[in-house]
């Protein structure tokens, strides 16, 4: 009598792996950018190693730390990360060799806020600094911007940067790039959405230059173009260069997809690999003046942008089912998924969307020691059935 053979399920588009330039992703599974205000003259604590690495230990991909100051004067806040300092550096490395330990790929958003500096914490609104939290030890600073035009009431006027503030934030983003290789990084990811220095020099609505970086989207790219060729040179070769982009922000359409794709089609050109897809940024916070919060409301933007600039995109935004993210996937709508919240929630997110998949045997995405518990536990549930189903 013939055994049959069994049916070897194909692997799902979530959990294939993927390679940019030297490195290889264990899935498509990314831990989208958190900040935590929780820095200590901007270097990671305890808390990031132990924020970071559970996302690692569930099975993620690539783990994203948080985004990360180019320089002092960049941050959003106090307790904002940095690293432009060897200290820094060196408590950066400590959690990018855990994460490789664990199998995850480490990555670094690198940005400068720009206008956005001086701010208290989003749980207290980003109110700017004031008189009284300068004699509590925190005292405001000026921001830097393409135009001196304050992001709210209350907030100092940022200096309109000249050309060489141009030059040196650049030389901030090369020198952060050194540091990020140093520090243990597989990939490397610039920050120009959100309201960031980068996305104000490309929106109409905070640049408002005549010079060589104003004017026309050409004109208003300059500086982004020019910052990423500088960071692609310093980055090695065998490693990915990920760019965010708000793929539409600001009232009546100041900045749509349109422009989004013609800056895609420029950064692949000067050896970006990724855009990762947000929006949002310049008017009101992030997202929520701008997008309908849908399930998976930044994947129309992924799937044109990889379409047309035929470039890898990352979608992040209300993910949260297992065969939605696996849809996206299948769909060629984008390359990689990106959570967050989701995973604050459920930081096993992989292993329980590998399982609804029926992907092999999902605990291989945990480490050994869990793994081998758990399936005890299995075994012990099949000898001595209860009636009761595990939640």
């Amino acid at each position: 009598m013939n055994q049959e053979t069994p049916i070897e399920r194909p692997i799902p588009h979530l959990f294939t792996p993927m390679t940019l330039r030297g490195v290889t992703a264990r899935n498509r599974i990314v831990v989208s950018p958190m900040s935590q205000y929780a820095a200590v003259d901007a270097a990671p604590t305890d808390w990031h190693l132990v924020h970071l690495g559970k996302f690692a230990m569930g099975g993620a991909g690539i783990v994203f730390v948080e985004e990360t100051a180019v320089e002092e004067r960049a941050r959003k806040t106090y307790h904002c990360p940095g690293i432009y300092n060897d200290a820094q550096t060196k408590a950066w490395r400590r959690v990018t060799d855990f994460l490789r330990d664990q199998d995850a790929l480490s990555a670094i958003q690198l940005g400068h806020a720009g206008r956005k500096v001086a701010t208290k914490a989003p749980w207290e609104g980003f109110a700017p600094l004031t008189t009284e939290d300068a004699e509590a030890g925190e005292p405001p600073w000026q921001g830097l911007a393409p135009s001196p035009i304050p992001v709210k009431p209350g907030a100092l006027v940022p200096r309109e940067m000249d050309r060489d503030d141009i030059k040196q934030v650049i030389a901030s983003h090369v020198e952060a790039t050194r540091r990020s290789m140093d520090a243990g990084f597989d990939i490397c990811e610039i920050h120009g959405a959100h309201g960031y220095i980068v996305q104000q020099f490309l929106s109409p609505i905070t640049n408002k230059r005549t010079d060589g970086y104003g004017g026309d989207i050409r004109g208003r790219m300059r500086f982004a173009l020019e910052l990423i060729e500088a960071v692609r040179a310093a980055w090695p070769a065998d490693r990915p260069l990920f760019f965010r982009a708000s793929c539409v922000d600001g009232k009546g359409g100041a900045w749509d997809i349109d422009d989004t794709v013609v800056l895609a089609k420029e950064l692949k050109a000067r050896g970006v690999d990724v855009i990762d897809c947000s929006s949002g940024g310049i008017d009101g916070p992030l997202t929520l003046a701008v997008v309908p919060r849908v399930p998976g409301y930044h994947v129309p933007y992924a799937e044109r942008i990889r379409r047309e600039a035929a470039i890898p995109t990352m979608a992040v935004g209300l993910i949260t089912d297992a065969q939605q993210a696996e849809g996206y996937l299948a769909e060629g709508r984008c390359d990689l998924i990106a959570l967050a919240r989701e995973l604050m929630w459920n930081p096993n997110w992989p292993v329980h969307a590998a399982q609804a998949l029926r992907m092999g045997d999902p605990l291989d995405l945990l480490p050994p020691s869990y793994a081998w518990w758990l399936r005890r536990r299995e075994e012990v549930r099949k000898l001595y059935p209860t009636g009761f189903e595990p939640v």
